[in-house]
């Protein structure tokens, strides 16, 4: 009787042997494809208005959309030079500028008012006489309807260059606005204007 293993058997195990190798490779495969699947990808970080930039860092970008570039001074952590989007208020260039400080006066300036293109934002401290703005702009940066000019009154929602020179004419044919409801007689103002006009205006 021979001592030497049965070939058939020695197949088997062989076969047997790289089965279980290669089950272990494609486990291992099926690992590395589920871990990387599963594990965050670095990508770029979009900077907003809120997400202010030191000085340092140069404009804050406003990313996509129509961009308004807003010099913001005064009694803020980062005064600077900040690119925010269009139809953004005070109240969000204060915020891209860090915040106010504990000086600041926040009844020196609108937070509601919508910003304009190419303005320059001065936050003035606890008793401090606010900056001069565009005429017609009162400290809390509502627009005076009897002393505003046609340029400062083009930057009200809903007025263009011609209704604003309309308004002018209106008050120099006759006389001052005594209340903002004044405007329905101007010719093109109607009642949703007035409404969107209230809270933005005087008389």
């Amino acid at each position: 009787m021979s001592d030497r293993p049965d070939p058939g058997i020695l197949r088997a195990r062989v076969r047997r042997g790289v089965g279980a190798a290669l089950v272990v490779l494609l486990a291992g495969a099926a690992i590395a494809v589920f871990v990387a699947a599963i594990t965050p990808r670095g990508g770029a970080r979009q900077l907003v208005a809120t997400e202010a930039a030191s000085p340092a860092d140069g404009l804050v970008d406003a990313g996509s959309g129509t961009t308004v570039y807003v010099h913001v001074l005064g009694q803020v952590a980062r005064p600077g030079l900040y690119a925010l989007r269009d139809g953004d208020r005070v109240v969000d260039a204060i915020a891209a500028a860090g915040g106010l400080t504990e000086a600041a006066d926040p009844a020196g300036v609108n937070l509601a008012r919508t910003l304009s293109d190419g303005e320059q934002l001065v936050v003035p401290a606890v008793g401090e006489t606010p900056a001069g703005g565009p005429a017609g702009v009162a400290a809390d940066g509502r627009v005076d309807l009897n002393a505003a000019d046609a340029a400062t009154l083009d930057t009200l929602p809903r007025i263009g260059p011609a209704m604003a020179q309309r308004i002018i004419d209106w008050r120099e044919a006759n006389g001052p606005f005594s209340s903002v409801d004044d405007l329905l007689a101007v010719s093109g103002i109607g009642s949703k204007t007035v409404e969107a006009l209230r809270p933005l205006v005087l008389p």
